[in-house]
């Protein structure tokens, strides 16, 4: 549960993972076992750094005392039971927002692959450098955060995690741009036969509803295509400053009823401030509540 201890082992366990990936396949399932714990204790250094109950199980009373400094009152540290790699990265995201350029779906191959490793020797390794670099990516900006030195979390792997992070930010960016021209070709298609007022007409009835993706929630932003109404779909959260309760929706999709161009979370960071987190107005959406005004 201490921040600074995990954040060595992460290092250690990362600068493992590239010595076993620079190995080739015959090393990948170590690569990407150790990649998977560095970022599972790296994601509970930055938790723990805030406060240690934030890595513990919550239903397991004795690993609260311990995490609180009631661990006197409890069974042995040992047998504390701290979050796996899927939560701690739920926590950290909601607490980092769209800093953290992953998202839920993108990580369950580095999950499958590291579990996979750790109880029945099974992988994929024609998989293994995309679930690498998503590893890498993930890490980033939790070093970044917490003002980790790259040079010494990296060591003289730094140069190969360039590497695959270019690699991989050229291959999205050709996938994106496959998006946009597809989405362009589409618009055209649908409304290039209609004069401006016509098209107008047509545009404002088939975007006035909403995406009926049924996700938490969605903000009207203009289509980077079509430039019609299109609808940013994201994951809601809360804070408190100072005693003024804000809201905040950190996106992970967007979708145009206009011209069909769908972009995920991991394609929306090349989109400039579409993967910006926005800033909610809380009488819009949800009834004050009165107890969570008073300080609960």
């Amino acid at each position: 549960m201490d921040s600074e201890k995990l954040k060595s082992s992460s290092r250690r366990w990362m600068n493992a993972a590239l010595a076993a990936f620079v190995e080739g396949e015959d090393s990948y399932d170590f690569a990407v076992h150790h990649a998977g714990v560095a970022a599972e204790h790296l994601l509970k250094a930055y938790l723990a750094g805030h406060h240690p109950a934030l890595v513990v199980d919550g239903n397991h009373f004795d690993s609260l005392l311990h995490a609180t400094g009631l661990g006197s009152h409890a069974a042995p540290l040992t047998k504390a039971k701290t979050i796996g790699l899927g939560e701690a990265y739920a926590r950290v995201q909601k607490l980092l927002g769209s800093k953290i350029v992953v998202d839920r779906k993108a990580l369950d191959p580095l999950l499958d692959a590291r579990n996979g490793v750790t109880h029945s020797a099974i992988h994929d390794p024609t998989q293994a450098e995309a679930i690498f670099t998503v590893c890498l990516r993930l890490v980033d900006p939790v070093l970044e955060e917490m003002a980790v030195d790259t040079n010494e979390y990296w060591g003289p792997y730094l140069v190969l995690h360039d590497k695959l992070i270019d690699e991989q930010v050229k291959a999205e960016r050709v996938l994106l741009e496959g998006k946009l021209v597809k989405a362009r070709a589409i618009f055209k298609q649908r409304f290039g036969h209609l004069s401006e007022k016509e098209r107008e007409v047509v545009i404002a009835t088939i975007t006035r509803q909403g995406s009926d993706l049924m996700m938490e929630r969605e903000e009207d932003q203009e289509c980077p295509v079509c430039n019609s109404p299109g609808w940013l779909i994201g994951d809601t959260s809360w804070g408190e400053n100072d005693g003024h309760v804000f809201w905040i929706m950190t996106p992970y999709y967007f979708v145009c009823n206009a011209c069909g161009l769908e972009v995920e979370r991991e394609l929306l960071v090349h989109l400039g401030d579409l993967a910006e987190d926005i800033d909610l107005e809380p009488a819009d959406y949800w009834e004050p509540d009165e107890d969570l005004h008073r300080g609960r």
